[in-house]
This record gives C-alpha cells, sequence and structure tokens, in this order.
C-alpha cells in the first residue's frame, strides 16, 4: 500500500494577514506533529473573505507569488518536512490580480502555482471584481509524497476540470475552499447545499478513481451575515468517506490516504477505458442549439 498523511486545516480568520499566517504556520506544526505529509490550507487563508464587497482597499491584501507568504511557508516547509498547498491573492502585474494556490515542496522548493479557473459572481462572491481567470490550465505537481492535481473552490462544481486534472496523472485532488451560508437562511436549504457541495465532489472521486480532499474555511464574517460552514473532508476513489469536519470548529485533523487504490478501482469500474473521447467535441460550445 501507498499511504499518504494528508493533514487538513479548517480554521476561522481575521482581519489581520500576519495572525492568519501566524495561524496557518502553527498549524501546519500541529498537523507534522501528528504524522502529516501533505498539509492543505483553505481558500485565501491570510485574510478576511473579503470578496462580499467590492472594495478597492481590498487589493492591497494581494501579494506576489512566490513572495512573503510562500518564502515563509517555504521555510516551514523544509523545516517540517511537509508539502503544504497554500491559496493566496496573487498581485501578478499592477492591476492583474488572481485567486492562486502556490505548492511548496517537502524541501522547502516552490513547485509551482494553480490559478483559479472559474470565478464566481454571486452575492457575497464577488470574485468577479478582484480576480482575472487562470491562464496557466489545469496542473499537477510532482512533490515529494504524491503527484497532486489543485483546483479551487468554484471549480469543484465543474466535472471538466476534475476529469482534465486527473488525466494529467494526479494521485490525489485538493480543493482550497470558502463557502458558507447566509445567516437568514433556513436549515433545510443550508443542509441541501453541503450536501450538493460534498456530493459534486465525492463524484469526482468516482468518476476518477482517485482521492479528492476539500478544505474550507469556518466560522462567522461579514459582520455575521455569513456563516462559513466547515465541512471539510477526505473521500476515497470510490467516494467513500474517510473523514468530515464539523460546521462549527477549527480542526487540524491528519487523514491516512491510499493512493495505491487507484488501479484497482479503475479496474473494476473502468470509466477511463471506456471513455468516448471520439464524442466529445460538443463539450466546449456554451449550449448546444441551433446556430
Amino acid at each position: 500500500m501507498s499511504i499518504v498523511q494528508i493533514g487538513l486545516v479548517q480554521m476561522s480568520c481575521v482581519g489581520d494577514k500576519a495572525a492568519n499566517l501566524d495561524k496557518a504556520i502553527s498549524r501546519i506544526r500541529v498537523a507534522a506533529a501528528n504524522g502529516a505529509q501533505i498539509v492543505c490550507l483553505q481558500e485565501l487563508f491570510t485574510s478576511l473573505y473579503f470578496c462580499d464587497v467590492e472594495d478597492y482597499d481590498n487589493f492591497a491584501l494581494a501579494e506576489a507569488i512566490p513572495g512573503p507568504s510562500t518564502d515563509v511557508l517555504s521555510a516551514v516547509a523544509a523545516e517540517l518536512n511537509v508539502v503544504i498547498i497554500a491559496s493566496l491573492f496573487e498581485k501578478r502585474a499592477p492591476g492583474l490580480y488572481h485567486n492562486t494556490t502556490a505548492i511548496l515542496d517537502a524541501d522547502g522548493k516552490y513547485l509551482g502555482k494553480y490559478r483559479k479557473m472559474h470565478i464566481p459572481d454571486d452575492p457575497a462572491f464577488y470574485e468577479k471584481f478582484y480576480f482575472t481567470p487562470g491562464d496557466l490550465g489545469y496542473k499537477v505537481f510532482q512533490t515529494k509524497y504524491a503527484k497532486m492535481g489543485v483546483l479551487i473552490c468554484w471549480d469543484q462544481w465543474y466535472p471538466e476540470a476534475s476529469r482534465i486534472t486527473a488525466l494529467m496523472g494526479a494521485d490525489v485532488m485538493f480543493y482550497p475552499t470558502a463557502i458558507g451560508w447566509a445567516t437568514t437562511q433556513d436549515e433545510e436549504t443550508n443542509a441541501d447545499q453541503y450536501d450538493a457541495w460534498q456530493t459534486i465532489q465525492r463524484s469526482h472521486a468516482v468518476a476518477n478513481g482517485i482521492p479528492v480532499v476539500s478544505v474550507n474555511r469556518v466560522g462567522y464574517e461579514q459582520d455575521g451575515a455569513m456563516k462559513f460552514w466547515g465541512g471539510s473532508f477526505v473521500a476515497n476513489g470510490q467516494g467513500k468517506l474517510l473523514y468530515k469536519a464539523s460546521h462549527e470548529d477549527e480542526e487540524t485533523k491528519v487523514v491516512p490516504v491510499d493512493l495505491s487504490q487507484a488501479d484497482e478501482f479503475r479496474v473494476h469500474w473502468p470509466f477511463l477505458r471506456d471513455r468516448r473521447i471520439d464524442s466529445y467535441q460538443p463539450i466546449t460550445k456554451r449550449f448546444i442549439d441551433e446556430a
């Protein structure tokens, strides 16, 4: 068996970038002390989720990648011999910003970055105001412990993204995330939304025969109007839940994940074998109708 110890850091954030970074590092240390080899942080973990408003001042939160945060985290990765998945607000050039995840290998080496491809624009999630869609394509990263695919939050609703990432050879897929409920919303709708969110990602695990790791933030933000629902989880390549975090609490959890199961899953459920790649051209259309 090829067991990899995967650490998930589900935490709340405050308005102080330095405090959030310090907190994340302390949680990485806890995960490493508990045997983690790969640690995934949540989406935009150095700040509050600022996309609830369109405010030009929030662009000051962005930084270069590689840059200050990745420099600090690279040292931590090397010290602890862990891979770190770090989601950050990237300033690429004046007036050009991305929602980006950096990958730091267990020796501290910066392996590269993935820029979020799908950018939402919904009430309290006004990301199009801040982020240019990713232009690096889908990415996999060969780390010390696994060949990893990384997608970000809104990407998780798109099976095309997970399929391409899996076809690039990912052993496991990670989704740093920031998603929550309006506190005025009823409990039944809350439950339905969380179930849909978890189900779509578990379906990516099933369809591709590889584990999925989703790490969400937790806690109240936006003056109490938004409750980030936590519920971070790990599913194996048949969609079986190996771990699910609470909706209320900060959690740092290490989950053993067997990456060697992919061949068995794919042999018994040979979805990749039976793909009709000659028939998929219409998927590149926005909608299939008459011109």
